[in-house]
């Protein structure tokens, strides 16, 4: 399966946003992409005044523009992340969408960690003031091929994919606009652990550059493969990498290290039971 990571440096201007991603899907499709995978926040990436503004319903315009070139490129697409419109007029979803060669929507997430971060100097986010929290893990089948879907900051919380693992991920998703300041020293850190703990290809497509409000994202999108060597790294620029993966492989990795084989969930429990009852 040959999988395309596409690199993007959006902005507040959304139209022009999709069409950068829809020019990219081209070129992933040109180079022989089976499933091509956007970064998050495609669709917009400004200040948070104006970012309700530009969430809307699924069905809508941007989705509909995924489908469409899935389906005119026979390729599967994983949209990245746009933003959603929910009940709450104030507060929008950050939600991943994956299409199948036919364009038809076959997997939705609502990410579930949002980044409400404060580190003085650097990194200052409050995602939670506009974006309301998903809360279902979600798989889905790309041709036989079990798929996890995550979202950025979700990387930093392995009980997600732990749970994606056991209900068959082979491959993690994880679409992101990874800070330049945490990115630079855990962004491959992290992405190589989640390929190692759950033995499944990762496959992480980053927001690269500035954008406002004074903000910055690492970019490096890459494809790593269930030992944790890192098969592919897009440059630092709006652009593409590409990736072959092969199933055997993950295969003969769980045969040779079964460490997924060999959990002993009942410890687990165990202690939770016992820490419930301490707590009374």
């Amino acid at each position: 399966m040959r999988i395309a990571v596409l690199q993007v440096n959006s902005q507040d201007n959304k139209a022009e946003n999709i069409r950068v991603a829809l020019d990219l899907l081209d070129r992933a499709a040109s180079a022989g992409a089976d499933v091509a995978v956007l970064p998050e926040y495609v669709d917009f990436l400004g200040p948070k005044e104006a970012a309700l503004a530009a969430a809307e319903p699924i069905p809508g315009p941007t989705s509909e523009a995924f489908a469409a070139k899935a389906r005119e490129r026979g390729m599967w697409v994983l949209g990245g992340s746009i933003r959603e419109t929910g009940d709450d007029p104030g507060h929008s979803y950050n939600t991943s969408l994956l299409f199948n060669r036919q364009g038809e929507l076959v997997a939705k997430y609502r990410k579930v960690h949002l980044f409400d971060v404060e580190i003085a100097g650097n990194v200052s986010a409050k995602e939670s003031a506009t974006i309301a929290p998903g809360c279902e893990i979600i798989t889905a089948e790309i041709e036989g091929h079990t798929v996890g879907l995550s979202i950025c900051y979700d990387l930093r919380f392995p009980e997600l994919y732990r749970a994606l693992a056991l209900k068959g991920a082979e491959i993690l998703f994880v679409p992101a606009a990874f800070t330049l300041f945490t990115g630079k020293d855990h962004w491959e850190v992290l992405l190589r652990a989640r390929a190692i703990e759950n033995q499944c290809f990762v496959v992480a497509a980053g927001q690269i550059g500035k954008h406002e409000p004074n903000a910055a994202c690492y970019g490096r999108s890459m494809v790593i493969d269930p030992w944790g060597t890192v098969l592919a790294t897009a440059p630092d620029t709006v652009g593409m990498a590409l990736a072959d993966i092969d199933f055997g492989q993950l295969r003969r990795i769980r045969e040779q290290v079964p460490s997924l084989a060999n959990r002993r969930p009942g410890v687990y429990e165990e202690e939770a039971r016992r820490q419930a009852l301490i707590a009374g």
